[in-house]
């Protein structure tokens, strides 16, 4: 069934506007009816199952019937990643909304070049993605920001899984002895880390370095590795 994010209220016999493209996707691509039905989240409510309540010359409505799934969150991880290229950012961002990250927070290090930087364009992928995989909600897209203010803030509360190209022990044996419930997971630039910055994440105590294997990652590589490694160890994947 079609599934759609849309971020109204969704509640029993709620209205609901979808914007002029997902009309025109409803009515001219799948064709759909009055009184047809689809699913519909908004990362609050639940997963709703809507019908189509009637086809305007612009746009359509839509009704909300039945709450078809309770509202659930996914594992409390963020992906920290250094801004690459507009291919490998747009793949990391649809991968780790498969993969379940809560939020995605772009960095700039010492070794990131410069980039122009589309959010409007990213989060389109988010949403698409979580359409598509069945989540009920979207990861927040947040801008970019250098790194040191991004762990100058930092909640020493929450763990930090540091993939460090450099070595370390293998994440599958490193995560499990790390515990703690809220974590981000940082992936550098395709030039690595420098070693200034190297040396300031080996000696945060909230952070643990990690292997991602003996081969060289690019950094949309490295990303969906690490996000596959930590839910299959501390996520939601058993669930």
């Amino acid at each position: 069934m079609i599934r759609l994010y849309i971020p109204q209220p969704l509640a029993a016999g709620a209205a609901v506007a979808p914007t002029l493209d997902q009309s025109r996707y409803l009515t001219q691509v799948m064709r759909l009816k009055a009184g047809d039905d689809l699913l519909v989240f908004n990362g609050r409510d639940g997963e709703w199952r809507c019908s189509v309540a009637e086809v305007l010359k612009r746009g359509c409505l839509l009704k909300a019937d039945e709450r078809v799934r309770d509202q659930i969150l996914p594992p409390d991880v963020e992906l920290i990643l250094a801004v690459v290229k507009k291919s490998p950012l747009e793949f990391a961002v649809e991968k780790a909304t498969e993969l379940g990250v809560r939020r995605i927070r772009l960095v700039r290090t010492a070794r990131t070049q410069p980039q122009t930087i589309r959010l409007d364009r990213l989060d389109t992928i988010a949403v698409e993605s979580a359409e598509q995989t069945g989540r009920m909600d979207v990861p927040e897209i947040v801008v970019s920001e250098p790194l040191d203010a991004l762990l100058d803030g930092w909640d020493p509360g929450r763990r930090l899984m540091f993939c460090d190209e450099t070595g370390g022990p293998p994440a599958l044996t490193a995560l499990p002895k790390a515990g703690g419930a809220g974590w981000g997971i940082l992936i550098g630039p395709e030039g690595g880390f420098s070693p200034e910055e190297r040396e300031r994440l080996l000696a945060l105590p909230y952070a643990t370095a990690v292997s991602l294997g003996p081969r060289v990652l690019r950094a949309d590589t490295a990303a969906v590795t690490a996000l596959a490694l930590w839910q299959a160890t501390l996520g939601d994947w058993e669930r």
